[in-house]
């Protein structure tokens, strides 16, 4: 087995982590928001942190697999033409890049802070929201 398939079964494993995190932050957050008065609890605070490392390490994973891909010769004019390539080497990356930053400022602003505010809330679906756009589904669940 090359070094290749091991980060892309480490890649994919760490895949089904992230689902159940995600989906574990945004009951967090909205249980947060809408049942105890938007102050900040431990549950939340545990499940930002662990979630936001995760899409660090999935980002760092993904990284590495992408400048593997690069090296191997990948012409980037046949990947813009190609909707698939498109969506595996740019827009999954750099989607994927812009959720990790926003959960990196939600999980700061919730350490900080002892009540949640709209904007924390809203930052964080549209971190989910590009996690959702960039998340493989069809390869991960099979079509």
């Amino acid at each position: 087995m090359d070094f290749y398939k091991i980060l892309l079964n480490a890649h994919k494993g760490f895949g089904y982590l992230e689902l159940l995190l995600v989906a574990l932050f945004i009951i967090a957050l909205l249980g947060t928001m809408f049942g105890f008065s938007g102050k900040v609890n431990k549950f939340l605070k545990k499940t930002t942190l662990f979630t936001m490392i995760f899409f660090h390490v999935q980002f760092l994973i993904g990284i590495i697999m992408l400048i593997t891909n690069f090296t191997k010769g990948l012409d980037m004019g046949a990947v813009m033409k190609n909707a698939d390539l498109r969506f595996q080497y740019v827009e999954h990356p750099f989607s994927m890049l812009i959720a990790a930053v926003l959960m990196t400022i939600i999980n700061k602003k919730v350490k900080s802070n002892d009540t949640i505010s709209l904007g924390i809330v809203i930052m964080g679906l549209i971190a989910v929201g590009l996690f959702a756009f960039a998340f493989p589904w069809t390869r991960v669940f099979g079509a």
